[in-house]
């Protein structure tokens, strides 16, 4: 998913969604974007996926193959942070804040 700024139509932010797919895809998937894309692409990178799934994010992100990812700060998302969090993220939310208090560095 990719969320786009309306005030300047820049892309804000972009979110790769695992739920059963590969997280090794779901990686590449994002490298893709950021280094293939724009400046502004690379800005908020998430992998969003159930809890469970942090330990394989970690390991997959541990590879040589990855080891340069560190610089594009991907972000990992659980989903129990949004399902706990979404209430006051629709009431309250208008830009990436909430959702960069909630993710956890993969750095």
């Amino acid at each position: 998913m990719i969320w786009i700024n309306p005030s300047d139509e820049r892309v804000a932010a972009v979110f790769e969604v695992e739920h059963t797919t590969s997280i090794y895809s779901g990686i590449v998937r994002l490298l893709d974007l950021a280094l293939g894309g724009s400046a502004e692409a690379s800005r908020g990178l998430y992998l969003v996926a159930p809890d469970q799934r942090e330990a394989d994010v970690r390991a997959q992100l541990a590879r040589p193959a990855f080891s340069r990812i560190g610089e594009l700060r991907v972000r990992f998302l659980p989903y129990s942070e949004l399902e706990q969090h979404r209430h006051s993220m629709a009431r309250f939310g208008q830009s990436m804040k909430a959702i960069e208090a909630v993710a956890r560095s993969l750095g």
